[in-house]
Parts: C-alpha cells; structure tokens; sequence
C-alpha cells in the first residue's frame, strides 16, 4: 500500500468466495476457497490474481502459501501462469487481467512474479530477488552478497556470503526472509527480530560471542561496581588469564567476581582461560 493511503485502509475484510481451480486426470475440476481481498480507499485491490503453480498445477495466492501446504517450494521464477480472481481467467503472468482490465497489484516483477502492495520495492539482479525499498537507500555489497542500508557503506564488517547462512536463532533462512536482517558488529546477520528477542537474554553473537551492541556505557558503570566491591582478602592476590571476545586477545587480570576486564580494549566480555594463584603468604 502507498504511503499516502496506509492509514486509511478501508479494508472490506470480506472473506470473498472464489473458485479455485485445480488440474487433474487432464481435465480442470473446481473446489472452493477463502480468500481475503483488502481494498483501499482508492478502490484498488490488492492481491487479485493468483498464481498457477507449475511444480503441481495447483493455484495459489501466494508462494508462502503454497509451500505452506504442499511437501515441495514453488520456484517463484518458473511461474509463467496467473488466474484472475473476478473474471476466473488463466493467462500469461503480467499486472493486470487482460480481459477485465483488473489490476493485479501496484508493484508487480516479471522476473519474480511478486504482485504486491507499492512498497517502494526494487529488484537486486545481485540479490536476485525483490527487496523493500527505496532503491536509493540500500547498496548491495558484493562480499556480503546482500542489499544493505546506505548508512552500513564502508563501516560493516564483510563476511563473504554471508546472507547465505541460516539465522543462527531460528535456524531459518536469512536471504529470501521478509524479516528485515541486522547487521552485527561481528559481520554476523540475524533477523531483526531475533535479535530484539536475543538482547532480552544475553549481549552477545550466538556464533562468536563478540558483543552485538556497543556495551561501553556498561563496562563503565560495571568499572564503577567493581570500585565498590572488595573481593576478600583470599581473592585479592588472585589472577586470571582471560580471552576477550571483543579484542580476541589474551591478558592477565585480577580475578573479580563481578566480571574480569580485558586489559587491552577494556571490555568485559571475556572468558576465563586459566586461574594462577599469587598468594605469597
């Protein structure tokens, strides 16, 4: 949906009756099915045709759907075939019927066949697939092999490929997701909405514990604590060889219960490798 009209969507909710048409034994038999047309103010509908889906010649509204129920994706490119939900029409895949001029929907790909709300998509020929856009604001990094916001250019971490590797959270598909991607510090990717949850749990990268936010504020007021918080006196001849996840450099520190702060870039995340006991007395 445009801009200018998403906050008056009058959605005619209507659970419309179509006929959903389905190929069998060389004959086309019918079968009923839901479908929810949203309409605009402006009277457009949204979402009018759906796909015929070559892998099994069944139609569906959209891929998800398909794959949703049927044991096998729909490859989204081989779509050569729409039917028009008001006139029932089967015809080539293009925006609008071609017998009753209905529109199929205000962005349309012919490389994707993606019918949908004017979102300001684009199509990456890198990514090969649509994104949400403006254009403008996003730049396909060739090593990332992804489109990312133009405020990322220059300052994020390259991991080659790595939109192709699977949300380390939800083990689900990162590159094709509508969920937007968060870039971490690290280079790593999560869907944005796996790392809003993550950062109600923990800080850190799930695959290489870096931290995912800058924590400086943080180490600070933990420095302020640790100020406040004598260890007894057994602990305070003790040291503590540390990793730092941040720095991935080694040091030796004063062991705190607290935390033990990384003697080089001052952080907190580290982990304790070995204990060496200086206690003399």
């Amino acid at each position: 949906m445009s801009p200018e009209g998403h906050a008056v969507i009058s959605w005619v909710a209507a659970m419309s009756r179509f006929h959903l048409m389905e190929r069998g034994k060389g004959a086309w038999r019918r079968r009923h099915a839901s479908f929810l047309i949203f309409r605009l103010r402006s009277g457009t509908d949204i979402f009018c045709s759906i796909l015929l889906a070559p892998c099994c010649d069944k139609l569906y509204t959209c891929r998800l759907c398909h794959d949703n129920n049927e044991d096998h994706q729909l490859d989204r490119f081989k779509v050569k075939e729409v039917q028009c939900i008001n006139c029932e029409k089967i015809q080539h895949a293009q925006q609008s019927c071609e017998e009753c001029s209905t529109l199929f929907g205000e962005y349309y790909c012919s490389i994707c066949h993606l019918f949908d709300k004017d979102k300001k998509q684009y199509h990456c020929e890198n990514c090969g697939i649509c994104r949400i856009g403006p254009k403008e604001d996003f730049f396909h990094c060739l090593k990332c092999n992804l489109c990312l916001a133009m405020n990322l250019q220059g300052k994020h971490k390259c991991i080659e490929n790595v939109s192709r590797q699977n949300c380390p959270i939800c083990l689900e598909d990162i590159h094709t997701s509508r969920v937007v991607a968060h870039v971490l510090p690290c280079g790593h990717l999560l869907h944005r909405t796996c790392y809003e949850e993550m950062l109600k749990e923990g800080y850190r990268c799930p695959l290489c514990m870096h931290s995912a936010l800058d924590m400086t504020r943080y180490w600070r007021q933990l420095d302020d604590e640790v100020a406040q918080t004598p260890m007894p006196s057994e602990y305070q001849n003790m040291t503590v060889d540390i990793l730092c996840n941040d720095c991935n450099r080694r040091s030796t520190v004063q062991f705190h219960i607290l935390g033990m702060k990384c003697n080089i870039c001052e952080s907190y995340n580290t982990a304790q490798a070995k204990r060496i006991s200086l206690d003399q007395q």
